[in-house]
């Protein structure tokens, strides 16, 4: 195990942004930047031993401080995903966020976590912390809140995230990591078979946001509860393709649990995604289109899929749904990972 430490470029504000590269003896490595707490890359082997980056991302900081960045690799927050008209309440009072996607707000709002340079330092031979501090009113959200994210790398292939959270005054909270993969290092993810362990999904509206309504996955074709190819039934999905949090079925509240397993048949490479959380979104990148990333790549519509782990969307205003509310003394734990291997 390994962790090395690089200058990775610098912000339109002339802010350093330093790189990690943290490598275990199977041959993988995980490249991480402190802009945004972002996973940059990810190298791992396939069956035959070739090794690919199976994560979508941008060279240097112009990509990743850019108008096309659709949140590659990066830590969201305050909020993850939606919150409908960007408003709701604790305890009686409303508080407005910015508008950010179509009329909701998306991921934290204008400057979220994702366009920050958080703190970092390398812990022993095989993590890297990161830490910040969201003052009190930024974005709209009540409270100052400390942040720890903490990536861990070991020999098994397993990338570990352990976020740690505290506010000094009642909040919402929902962290997530927003990393696309394609397990084939490139090209289309319709031949990917996902597996996704929830019998329920949230319904959505038009603009992607929770009614309130839990749906049954059976018969529908969003039942991923058995392999199946991703390209398969996409088509039917609402919208231009898979953009839904899942009920994970969870061994029990805040217990690890495998949520969603993908495999590319044509590598042998394999994703399991396993979570603290009660929702993952599967995301198949509708929305990508025309975007150069690394190495001279350029990345279309469903060349990158996420497994978001998180709270449900717009949680703040369906009571029903598992509480995101943060209070002073209350510590906010999550811990999601991404296991790789290959198919045997």
């Amino acid at each position: 195990m390994s962790v090395e430490k690089d200058l990775f470029g610098k912000t339109a504000g002339g802010r350093d942004v330093d790189a990690f590269v943290l490598a275990n003896a199977g041959g993988m490595k995980v490249k991480l930047i402190n802009y945004g707490a972002t996973i940059v890359s990810i190298e791992v082997p396939d069956r035959g031993g070739n090794v690919a980056d199976v994560v979508l991302g941008f060279d240097d900081m112009a990509g990743y401080q850019g108008a096309d960045n659709p949140y590659f690799g990066a830590c969201c927050g305050r909020f993850a995903n939606r919150i409908a008209k960007g408003k709701f309440s604790i305890d009686g009072s409303e508080y407005s966020l910015a508008i950010n996607n179509g009329p909701n707000a998306l991921h934290g709002g204008l400057v979220g976590f994702d366009k920050r340079v958080w703190d970092a330092e390398i812990m022993g031979d095989n993590a890297v912390k990161m830490t910040l501090v969201s003052p009190d009113g930024e974005e709209g959200y009540p409270g100052t809140l400390k942040v720890e994210l903490t990536y861990s790398l070991n020999d098994e292939g397993e990338l570990r995230l352990d976020y740690v959270a505290e506010t000094d005054q009642k909040t919402i909270l929902n962290l997530t990591n927003h990393s696309y993969f394609n397990l084939a290092g490139g090209g289309s993810i319709h031949g990917h078979v996902a597996q996704i362990n929830g019998n329920r999904f949230t319904v959505v509206d038009d603009d992607a946001t929770p009614s309130g309504e839990l749906c049954p996955v059976s018969g529908t074709e969003m039942d991923l509860l058995a392999p199946t190819p991703i390209g398969q039934n996409i088509a039917a999905v609402q919208g231009l393709g898979y953009d839904h949090n899942y009920c994970i079925n969870q061994v029990a509240e805040g217990e690890l649990t495998l949520a969603a397993k993908v495999v590319d048949p044509e590598s042998g490479r394999t994703l399991e995604c396993w979570t603290t959380e009660p929702g993952v979104q599967f995301y198949t990148g509708n929305y990508l289109e025309n975007i150069k990333g690394k190495g001279g790549a350029v990345y279309n519509q469903h060349e990158g899929f996420c497994l978001e782990t998180q709270h449900f969307p717009n949680s703040p205003n369906h009571p029903a749904f598992p509480c995101t509310e943060l209070a002073p003394g209350e510590t906010y734990t999550h811990t999601c990972i991404y296991t790789f291997g290959t198919g045997k």
